[in-house]
């Protein structure tokens, strides 16, 4: 399974792990709008939104042009990278997590800028209707998919 995924999605799995040792839970390749999809959605133990962008290399970062647009949902942002990755590319005002497979580390947070109330409520609804999803086809793969929200 470990060699089916992608180096990006292997920083996630690090940064997923390195997250719930704070109490987050978090879903992978949420997409909060349509045309919009974070890497790591993560939901804090008193509502908070953390977005992690996972970056595997130097042109993964330059080709990614829709980052700025992630800033508006959620508290803070955060870049995931290994220790290999040139970290002077990444914006000030970003958070930096170090990260591997197996574990990460929030170098740098970012800086907070808190949701309104009304986005809050229905990212976190959207969050619980897709991870449910996602657990009900990992427990019956047979079953079909409920319909999408937006």
């Amino acid at each position: 399974m470990e060699q089916d995924l992608q180096p990006g999605q292997l920083l996630a799995r690090g940064v997923s792990r390195h997250l719930r040792s704070h109490g987050y839970v978090s879903i992978e390749e949420f997409v909060p709008i349509r045309g919009l999809r974070v890497d790591v959605m993560a939901l804090g133990p008193k509502g908070e939104l953390w977005v992690v962008e996972c970056k595997s290399s130097r042109a993964d970062f330059q080709t990614d042009k829709k980052w700025q647009g992630y800033l508006e949902w959620c508290d803070r942002y955060f870049w995931a990278v290994d220790t290999a990755f040139p970290t002077e590319l990444l914006p000030e005002g970003t958070g930096l997590i170090m990260a591997d497979a197996y574990d990460a580390e929030i170098i740098r947070m970012g800086p907070e800028d808190k949701l309104a109330g009304a986005r809050r409520k229905k990212l976190i609804q959207k969050f619980a209707m897709d991870s449910a999803r996602r657990l009900h086809r990992y427990r019956d793969p047979k079953m079909s998919a409920l319909p999408e929200e937006d």
